[in-house]
């Protein structure tokens, strides 16, 4: 089979180099695969038109070997990508996502553009490959119903992390275990060799 490309997708406020995004990106490369954290305009210039255009300079397209993996506003951004693709994904993990207003005056206004416009759901569910929904049951901008209503749409169980906040770095997150272990366990990759 060939390499697998996973690309992490930071949220609001958010950026390369914070939470687990780099650690998960190193771990993917160890077992043989692609990583990529692209870099999107937040707070100033975030937009759904803005993150497309940064997503098609720093990724391109998607394809069959593709696995999207979103955090926060990064997981609504990462439905669009599957939405928008013109074949299905390998796989759309989704941390700490939503989709909506949450009822938060400094993240609503800068979210809009990505809620806009309804989602295809049953379009999003035939291109999105494997799907897993990871929400905290503590998140303190996210309601665990968010998570739910997430993967009520998308036909998947909900994993709820205990404790888990909003699975970032003042969750006490800068790895995610069991999304790397879900992500070689479904893909079966094997370790490269030291």
């Amino acid at each position: 089979m060939n390499k697998q490309k996973v690309i992490i997708v930071h949220g609001a406020y958010g950026n390369p180099g914070e939470n687990w995004f780099p650690w998960l990106a190193e771990q993917v490369k160890g077992y043989g695969q692609e990583a990529q954290v692209p870099s999107f305009p937040t707070p100033d210039g975030q937009s759904l038109d803005k993150w497309r255009v940064a997503f098609r300079d720093q990724v391109g397209s998607v394809d069959e070997g593709t696995v999207l993996v979103g955090h926060s506003i990064g997981a609504a951004f990462v439905l669009r990508v599957v939405e928008e693709a013109a074949r299905p994904v390998s796989g759309t993990f989704l941390v700490s996502g939503f989709i909506g207003e949450l009822g938060n005056p400094q993240f609503d206004p800068l979210n809009s553009s990505f809620f806009a416009k309804s989602f295809d759901w049953r379009h999003i569910r035939q291109n999105a490959g494997v799907t897993r929904v990871y929400n905290g049951d503590n998140d303190p901008y996210v309601p665990l119903a968010k998570g739910r209503e997430l993967a009520q749409h998308l036909g998947v169980d909900l994993t709820v992390i205990k404790g888990g906040g909003h699975i970032n770095a003042s969750a006490g997150f800068l790895k995610f275990e069991e999304l790397l272990t879900d992500l070689v366990n479904i893909f079966h990759w094997k370790a490269k060799s030291p």
